[in-house]
């Protein structure tokens, strides 16, 4: 009996070196993880850091299915940012990589390292339009993604061409 598959969506972004080859490298990463299966990814969007400072950010969101638990999950995406050199000098300093899990199934986490569905994935144009992008008819906290969409409309975000 094959283990069951359960949908994640993942954030992913960088704003240090080429970070449009480090998010398409990673995506191929994951792909080729162990209990990961099925990565399809959003198209990519430029934006300004959020509560930041440094280059503006290459952001995308994945959507893929995992047999790893939630945080086997996390523990591979922290694996994939230490090999692509993710320091973490200060609190949102700038990155080579961010891997955050969005969504797991329709888990619900609070746990010291992971916290599910991620906390601030609503309030961030970089997480929303990539993520609506992959699933249109997503509620998140209660609520379509479209709602959260146009609370977001202020903040700087363009799609890059493909």
């Amino acid at each position: 009996m094959s283990p069951r598959l359960v949908r994640a969506y993942i954030g992913l972004g960088a704003n240090l070196g080429d970070s449009a080859a480090t998010l398409r490298g990673v995506l191929a990463e994951l792909q080729a993880s162990d209990g990961i299966k099925a990565v399809t990814a959003s198209p990519f969007y430029r934006s300004a850091p959020v509560e930041a400072t440094g280059p503006d950010f290459v952001n995308a969101v994945a959507a893929l299915n995992t047999s790893l638990s939630p945080l086997a999950l996390l523990d591979t995406l922290q694996g994939l940012e230490n090999l692509h050199g993710r320091q973490r000098p200060y609190r949102n300093a700038p990155r080579t990589l961010d891997l955050d899990v969005l969504t797991y199934g329709d888990l619900a986490v609070n746990q010291e390292r992971l916290t599910l569905p991620h906390p601030r994935m609503h309030q961030r144009a970089f997480v929303l339009l990539p993520l609506r992008d992959l699933a249109p008819d997503m509620v998140v906290l209660g609520r379509p993604i479209s709602a959260w969409v146009d609370e977001i409309r202020d903040q700087a975000i363009e799609r890059m061409p493909a």
